[in-house]
């Protein structure tokens, strides 16, 4: 095409005049520089014939610095009129494609490679989208003119020009060494033939990837719902249940169909995008994004399951930043709760499918649902679902519910041709928007319905308040057969039950909870109101001199460096002072200044407001704030003495927080954790023994507040233990002792003034009770009541006066003491049967 001045005129001209209107850009340009060797020669390979995609490359690569397509290029002694060749050629006027013969560019390369074994080419595939779209039949713009599957026509590629082309992206590939090719020693044809196939894979992969699998017809896709077997036989099941007929439960079945399946259209993804570019720069100062390559790379080839965690409006964010940075947008599992007129319609359209809350009682509405993420999962639909269930209101991360799970693994183990990939995501925010609303419910106010009017109230917080930033990190990804094949070995060659429900599936998928959480938990990105929170809530008054605040704030970041919790943690940029002022500016933090300086503190509101942005990242904190809380009671402790009361609470530090090291792990982490504390001197280490610094010192102090972080969670194991043995062996119930640490939680935050309302969260000590269950420490009698090791008063006082002052046992000790009496009092006397 270039072999000539007048074809480089026409090309050039070309370019200029479908630039007065298309706009483009380069996504995942990163990955690309990376990999390219300049000192090499480049040549660009496109799926199929494109003279307006060409000029698109061309223009990016002007742009970006990379050798251009339609110049020549040397390759040894041959010359190439130009750098870019068509995997597949072009189709006649009839619309016929011969896809057999080789490219004859790609067949010179070879050739010259062969004859030159010094020498290199690299391929980079290269695509370019017009718009990210799936095939689906609801907008009849979008079935016209988008990015499908479709052989596109000259016509067609025109018009997509005229509709989308000011929103054109262009997605460079990591380069591709023929040489690594040729020196297997295959021959010229099966070389050519390899680079061929490896190049076929590669585009579909990546369109799969980026606008999405190829979408049936939702009309179709929900009718093909209820001819699948499990589905025709949970119909019969039902018309023989309700004695109705087989067709009336033929079309509920198609009723609960339409309920749940999503409509994704491309025209609903561009409005979302529109407005949520609006929503997060009006509302936030940015979103920062962390560890985005490792999802573009696990995409290809993968089907994608998005984890994240659940604080916010967190699934309209991910779908936004997905689809900004070329990757599709999933389909999301929303509550059917968020289906309401008008904004259901537009939910169901960008990607969500709803769900009911509960499908117990309803086989039939059971069997369509996990067809439909069955049917999602074989056809390599991206999926999004939080495995917490609902958002947290505490702040920290909730228990896993596993249905969601167990539905995934089941659609697995029937059809593993689709490797499944779980990627966890962290959302942190410095403020969300129902921080207020959040701690009304945990308090005991009903929750509020979604209603549309909601969106009103958002735009006229805008007025009022600074929400700061958004961090947005990808986890460490889990793929679920390297998962199953560390918890069940064999399960490919293992008989399954009917309808895959093999006997360890659910210790398997609560296991599988449990790993998403911690994966989730090491992506969190600390921030400027985390750090500020954790350390004015571990202060009495919940005060602190602007500058003994700064030197702690300095410590905690000093620390995170030395021990990083992951290679998935963020930490935020500037020191302890940068770090007081932003959080100063977003008015969550109250200062008052006189002769001696400025001190800096929580007003009631914000007190309890804090505790949310605490919670976030106490999981960070939890381990290191337990080792200085040994040293609150003992000058001085010995590493064995360390490690064997942090093995003995650890286990329940570990299970409430879902902290991230295993047992075989701790140890090098505490001992990571003692260097660091007598690196910043809140340690000594002299003679084998580990010295804390005098009482009245400075560091002794912050030493203190880091042990205060973790305080209330210890306290309320500590509230648990005493009422269980103040009421005696086989008395209480797993719910009953619940109830009694609820009310013993809400009495004692009275009387020692705690602003923390989850510190009386009834779901805390019902999960600190059954993990006492399974470490064995407690056991149920047939009725149902707990007995207990006769060791463990000892050794729950004995740790107890290692990290709890002696104000709060007594206190602790007090209260379940007087209700044990109470509860003798209210024993009727029992009457001897007469003889």
């Amino acid at each position: 095409m270039t072999r000539s001045p007048f074809r480089r005129l026409v090309f050039g001209a070309l370019r200029r005049l479908l630039y007065l209107w298309v706009r483009s850009e380069t996504i995942n340009q990163s990955s690309l520089s990376l990999n390219l060797d300049r000192s090499r020669p480049v040549f660009y390979v496109l799926q199929s014939p494109s003279l307006t995609e060409l000029a698109v490359i061309d223009a990016e690569c002007t742009k970006a610095g990379l050798p251009r397509p339609v110049l020549p290029v040397a390759v040894g002694e041959m010359i190439e009129p130009e750098a870019f060749f068509y995997l597949t050629p072009e189709p006649d006027w009839l619309g016929r494609q011969d896809k057999r013969g080789a490219p004859p560019a790609l067949t010179r390369l070879v050739d010259a490679l062969t004859l030159n074994p010094a020498e290199d080419a690299q391929i980079i595939p290269v695509s370019v989208f017009w718009g990210q779209s799936p095939d689906s039949e609801s907008s009849p713009w979008k079935l016209l003119f988008a990015d499908s599957w479709a052989v596109t026509g000259r016509l067609r590629r025109m018009l997509r020009i005229l509709i989308l082309g000011r929103k054109t992206r262009v997605q460079f590939s990591a380069p591709i060494h023929l040489r690594e090719l040729i020196d297997l020693n295959k021959g010229h044809e099966r070389t050519v033939r390899m680079a061929q196939r490896i190049l076929r894979v590669h585009f579909r992969n990546l369109k799969t990837a980026t606008i999405g699998p190829d979408l049936s017809h939702r009309r179709n896709l929900v009718k093909g719902l209820v001819k699948e077997p499990s589905v025709r036989q949970a119909i019969l099941d039902e018309a023989e249940r309700e004695n109705i007929s087989p067709e009336k439960a033929k079309a509920q079945a198609l009723r609960y169909a339409n309920e749940i399946a999503s409509d994704y259209t491309y025209t609903a993804i561009r409005f979302f995008e529109v407005i949520l570019s609006w929503f997060w720069n009006k509302i936030y100062d940015g979103v920062k994004i962390h560890d985005l390559e490792g999802v573009q790379n696990v995409a290809q080839g993968h089907e994608i399951v998005y984890v994240p965690c659940h604080r916010h409006i967190d699934y309209l964010l991910l779908s936004y930043l997905l689809f900004r940075n070329g990757l599709t947008p999933p389909h999301i599992a929303a509550g059917i709760n968020l289906n309401m007129p008008l904004m259901g319609r537009l939910l169901r359209r960008g990607g969500a499918f709803f769900m009911r809350r509960t499908f117990k009682g309803n086989p039939l509405y059971t069997s369509v649902f996990n067809e439909y993420m069955h049917t999602l999962f074989t056809k390599g639909f991206p999926v999004e679902y939080f495995v917490e269930g609902g958002r947290s209101r505490t702040g920290r991360m909730l228990q896993p519910k596993t249905g969601m799970l167990a539905i995934t693994v089941r659609s697995f183990l029937r059809s593993s041709r689709m490797p499944i990939v779980f990627v966890p995501v962290y959302i942190g925010y410095e403020r969300v928007l129902e921080g207020r609303t959040y701690l009304g419910e945990l308090r005991g106010a009903s929750k509020k319905k979604e209603s549309i009017f909601d969106i009103f109230k958002v735009i006229g917080a805008l007025k009022k308040q600074k929400f700061g930033q958004v961090a947005v990190n990808f986890g460490e990804p889990i793929k679920l057969a390297e998962f199953l094949d560390g918890e069940q070995p064999g399960w490919r060659q293992q008989e399954l039950a009917p309808l895959y429900r093999p006997e360890w599936l659910h210790a398997t998928t609560n296991r599988l909870g449990e790993k998403v959480a911690r994966h989730l938990n090491e992506a969190a990105a600390i921030n400027p109101v985390n750090l500020v929170a954790l350390v004015l809530l571990s202060t009495s008054k919940l005060a602190l001199d602007d500058r003994a605040m700064a030197r702690v704030l300095d410590l905690y970041l000093a620390l995170l460096r030395r021990v990083p919790y992951s290679s998935h943690t963020t930490l935020p940029e500037g020191d302890g002072r940068a770090l007081i002022e932003h959080v100063k500016s977003m008015d969550l933090l109250s200062e008052q200044s006189d002769a001696l300086g400025k001190v800096l503190y929580l007003d009631e509101q914000n007190a309890v407001l804090m505790t949310y942005y605490r919670n976030n990242v106490l999981h960070i904190f939890a381990l290191p704030a337990l080792l200085a809380s040994f040293f609150q009671s003992a000058s001085r402790m010995t590493r064995e003495q360390i490690l064997r009361y942090t093995h003995a609470l650890y286990p329940y530090l570990q299970s409430e927080l879902f902290i991230r090291w295993s047992e075989d792990e701790l140890e090098g982490v505490v001992d990571q954790w003692l260097e660091a504390f007598v690196e910043q001197g809140l340690l000594r280490f002299e003679n084998d023994v580990y010295l804390r610094p005098a009482p009245s010192s400075r560091h002794f102090v912050l030493l203190t507040l880091l042990s205060r972080s973790i305080a209330q969670t210890l306290q309320r194991f500590y509230m648990a233990i005493s009422l269980l043995l103040n009421s005696g062996q086989n008395t209480l119930s797993a719910e009953e002792l619940e109830d009694l640490c609820t009310m013993m939680a809400q009495r004692l935050s009275i009387l020692h003034g705690l602003n923390a309302p989850e510190f009386f969260d009834k779901s805390l000590f019902r999960h600190f009770i059954q993990t006492l269950l399974e470490e064995d420490v407690l056991r149920r009698d047939a009725n149902g009541k707990l007995s207990y090791h006769e060791l463990l008063g000892e050794l729950a006082e004995g740790a107890a006066k290692r990290v709890l002052p002696a104000e709060i046992r007594l206190s602790i000790r007090q209260v379940a003491l007087h209700r044990a009496e109470d509860a003798a009092d209210d024993t009727p006397l029992s009457l001897e049967k007469p003889s």
